[in-house]
């Protein structure tokens, strides 16, 4: 070659005959002492080096070939590439004198080793699968295990120690007392080093080892992870705030060679790519991190052609301001101890921990040679970071942080269409212990309480019912009572706990309290389960006894004259009486079938409010597992996952204060200067001239006096407001049942005697389902409804009326006790009893008086659902269905129930 200036055109020139050899650099030619290569460079015989310049660099006329001396005055044999005589390895030069390793001793590994070393020579170089469930020859280990560990044993060679740890790191760190393979090589090395100093006076580091186990035996694992806290303090809020995990790591290449220190910041242990702010808040204290991904193998492979070894630190500062590392140990979850995978035990007096870690090993699956492709790789596919809190601690300490690893052994098949799903997490814990055991009593006190709750409200309905045996039916309803009462007691504790680990793990200064990890969660998600369960019991019951309330509207109106009217088959005529409009009972019984569903709360609005503060507002942000307080996140931040605690907890704590303001602004300002349905209700009764008398028991219920102080109300627009001014202006008597009384709503214990006379006119009554049959009813079947309606009408205002002295009755007031307690002390027997009721309490068989029930069943519904499906807008939309099904529902039986009982045709229900 005459010309060359690294561009396409290159010039030759033939060799003349005499100097037929080319120089190593191709621009010269040169006579050659023996034959040539294929190239036609000069070649020398084995142990010789090719000599083609003087020192100073002049070029030979011709190549000589210079023997490299073996002997002991030089002790050298040439190169890897023939061009220079250089040291035999000194193993060669300690054992044999000379550059041959000759037999007794041992050739392993490029080194050279005397035969009397007392060292294991049957040396397994085979890996284990345990995943897989096989084991073959690895290459690798067969190259370099035997002379690694004979290096580290004879020579305390640091690389070659490091290599071996890093070999036994890639064999899981398995120990099988029967086979010596890299593990067991460690472990015989590290045991007959006893003599050795230690590294930092930690009695597992050796001097010249690697630290690759907390000791040699099981059971040293709570010792490590829960007898000595960190000297340092963690803390969210103030001036000397440390909010962050400062992990770093010495890494090691596969050969045992030190890399460097670095941080772990970065995604230096994260598999699945992201930016760097989201992988860095791994390390944020407080924040519960997960990540996860699917990564194709032949990325894998690519990225990662050879293995780095890692021994994580935590870096941190005591109070002196003097900064030091602690050693994070490891429980790899593939370990195998005699074959045995004692890291998955759920006891860890049966763990044995570890130091070292890699991410992707692609060489130890190599059984061809090294340059071809591994038939099997092993991957960390599950690494968790576990922080655990000691107990009772109120400057955020904790014990040392815990790796968690899992490895996953991929048989290889196609590279380009195979992948492997990774996950990173970290997670935060705390001994949740103290807590239950405050919940488990605050759940047996108020419990206690719900019992005696029931019982009395079970005494109370056997009163109502006028029945002192105690049956089936008694223990039936009280069970119905206690579902309702512990269905209480569960929210009221579910509530509180989700309230308390909102506030004071987002209000903290000094961390002295973790939130509870998914698993510690289940136990007030069961709460919570059951809480809805048997509210939504109780409200199953309570819509049942609605919609089978006895009721009957009173018409107080009497004819106002006679007419002449014809008599047919007769031919003639006669007089009768002027017939009573039953216009006005209609209208009654319109307005009573529209409020059987009004609230004191809008539903629509309730939802739409709490979904708006949830996702709009950003409430629910309030929910993520890390420290912050914000409403809002940037988008490029890392977003924790959720708590269900915290879910639950700003769930229930936005539905229930936007439920209690509506309610007050219901009581305070709308029902007050708007509209009030209830007492407009009443007030309807009395201008209609019509009571309504209803029993929600057999000997309970209440009466809604509205009989007319005018005398009657059948009349025209004129007098009607003739009459409203005269009330208005104080000119007529008061509505009241007792005169010169207001009291108009009365609760009623009625005697049984009175119920066996309702009972029997009621039964004609309602023979025939309503008036909607008519059309296909006998004439007869009609008219003795009409006579049994006019019979009940009759009765019952002339029991209003006193007439009756062996069903009569007397008013009072309810003792305080009776009103707390919700019963009634005296018994009914001979005379029936109306207790004044200025609260309107007949609502209570209306969703109005049932406001607290349907409250908690809507939130628990909202809250089970997403509890479910982590999602608040399907939860409002769910529970709007469920609140419009059972409103239509409670409308429609409920006004077949009216229809029948008040013989009101339905048809006039609209």
């Amino acid at each position: 070659m005459i010309s060359n200036n690294g561009g396409p055109d290159i010039i030759c020139k033939k060799c003349p005959e005499n100097m037929k050899g080319v120089t190593e650099d191709g621009w010269n030619c040169i006579s050659c002492p023996g034959g040539l290569t294929a190239e036609g460079k000069c070649h020398c015989p084995a142990g010789h080096i090719l000599v083609e310049r003087d020192v100073n660099g002049t070029l030979l006329s011709q190549a000589t070939c210079k023997f490299c001396d073996e002997n002991e005055n030089s002790f050298t044999v040439a190169n890897a590439l023939g061009n220079r005589c250089v040291r035999c390895e000194p193993t060669f030069i300690n054992t044999s004198r000379s550059c041959v390793c000759s037999e007794p001793n041992i050739l392993t590994g490029g080194l050279c080793f005397s035969s009397t070393v007392n060292f294991p020579s049957r040396v397994i170089s085979s890996v284990r699968y345990g995943e897989l469930g096989m084991s073959f020859t690895s290459e690798w280990f067969a190259q370099y295990l035997q002379s690694s560990a004979a290096a580290c044993w004879v020579y305390a060679n640091l690389t070659s120690c490091q290599a071996l740890g890093n070999m036994c790191v890639m064999n899981m760190n398995s120990y099988d007392s029967l086979t010596f393979d890299a593990c067991r090589l460690f472990q015989f090395i590290f045991g007959n080093t006893a003599g050795l100093r230690t590294v930092h006076s930690i009695s597992f580091w050796r001097q010249n080892l690697p630290w690759l186990f907390y000791g040699d035996q099981l059971g040293l694992a709570p010792q490590v992870l829960s007898t000595t806290p960190l000297p340092t303090n963690f803390s969210f809020k103030g001036e000397a705030q440390n909010r962050k995990l400062k992990f770093i790591a010495a890494s090691y290449n596969v050969r045992g060679n030190f890399l460097k220190w670095q941080t772990l910041e970065g995604g230096v242990l994260q598999l699945c790519p992201d930016t760097e702010i989201r992988l860095n808040a791994a390390y944020s204290f407080g924040t519960t991190y997960q990540q996860n991904c699917e990564i194709p193998i032949s990325k894998i492979i690519t990225d990662f052609p050879s293995p780095i070894f890692y021994d994580v630190y935590l870096e941190y500062t005591d109070e002196n301001q003097h900064q030091y590392v602690w050693a994070v140990p490891v429980l790899n979850l593939n370990l195998q101890y005699n074959k045995i995978f004692v890291n998955q035990d759920s006891s860890s007096g049966k763990w044995l921990l570890t130091r070292r870690i890699f991410l992707v090993d692609a060489i130890s699956g190599r059984e061809n040679g090294l340059g071809s492709q591994p038939r099997l790789i092993r991957i960390a596919t599950q690494i968790s970071l576990s922080i655990y809190l000691v107990p009772n601690t109120k400057n955020g300490n904790i014990y040392p942080p815990l790796i968690t690893i899992a490895y996953s052994d991929i048989d290889i098949k196609d590279p380009n269409s195979q992948s492997v799903k990774i996950s990173f997490s970290v997670k935060y814990e705390m001994n949740q212990g103290e807590a239950q055991v405050q919940t488990d009593i605050a759940l047996g006190v108020l419990g206690g309480l719900a019992v005696l709750s029931s019982l009395l409200k079970t005494a109370g309905w056997k009163r109502r019912i006028g029945s002192p045996m105690i049956d089936l039916q008694t223990v039936m309803k009280f069970l119905v009572y206690y579902a309702g009462d512990l269905a209480n007691v569960f929210f009221i504790i579910t509530v509180g706990t989700g309230l308390y680990w909102l506030i004071f793990f987002k209000a903290q200064k000094s961390i002295s309290v973790l939130l509870p990890v998914p698993a510690q969660e289940e136990r007030l998600v069961t709460y919570v389960g059951c809480a809805f369960a048997l509210k939504a019991l109780q409200f199953l019951h309570k819509l049942m006894s609605q919609i089978t309330i006895d009721i009957f509207f009173i018409d107080w109106e009497r004819p106002k004259g006679k007419v002449l009217k014809a008599v047919e088959g007769e031919g003639g005529v006669r007089s009768a009486t002027v017939p009573v409009s039953i216009w006005r009972t209609y209208f009654v019984a319109n307005e009573w079938n529209e409020i059987q569903t009004v609230r004191k709360i809008n539903p629509l609005f309730q939802i739409l409010t709490v979904l708006f503060f949830l996702e709009v507002v950003g409430f629910k942000n309030l929910a993520l597992m890390d420290a912050s307080s914000d409403l809002s996140r940037s988008p490029p931040s890392y977003i924790a996952p959720y708590s269900r605690i915290l879910r639950y907890a700003v769930s229930t704590a936005l539905w229930l204060v936007i439920g209690i303001l509506q309610i007050m602004f219901f009581a305070v300002f709308y029902e007050r200067f708007i509209e009030d349905k209830i007492r407009q209700f009443v007030d309807l009764c009395c201008m209609s001239n019509i009571s309504v008398f209803l029993l929600s028991h057999k000997c309970f219920g209440y009466y809604i006096h509205g009989r007319s102080v005018h005398g009657h109300a059948d009349t025209n627009m004129e007098e009607m407001n003739m009459n409203l001014k005269r009330e208005a202006e104080n000119l007529c008597s008061q509505r009241g049942l007792v005169p010169n009384t207001d009291g108009q709503t009365f609760q009623i214990a009625i005697s049984s005697q009175m119920r066996q006379h309702y009972d029997r006119i009621h039964e004609t009554l309602t023979r025939k389902n309503g008036p909607a049959r008519l059309l296909s009813s006998s004439a007869s079947t009609f008219e003795q409804s009409i006579k049994a309606y006019h019979t009940m009408n009759k009765f019952l205002g002339s029991f209003i009326d006193h007439v009756h002295k062996e069903m009569d009755y007397f008013i009072k007031d309810k003792l305080l006790l009776e009103r707390i307690l919700g019963m009634e002390f005296m018994e009914p027997m001979e005379k029936s009893i109306f207790y004044n009721d200025e609260g309107y309490s007949f609502s209570s068989v209306l969703y109005y008086g049932n406001e607290a029930t349907l409250l908690i069943f809507d939130v628990l519904f909202f809250c089970v659902v997403d509890l479910a499906c982590q999602n608040f807008v399907l939860a409002a939309i769910l529970t709007y269905l469920q609140q419009e099904i059972f409103r239509f529902v409670r409308n429609t039986v409920g006004q077949k129930n009216l229809a029948s009982k008040t013989l009101v045709d339905q048809r006039f229900l609209i």
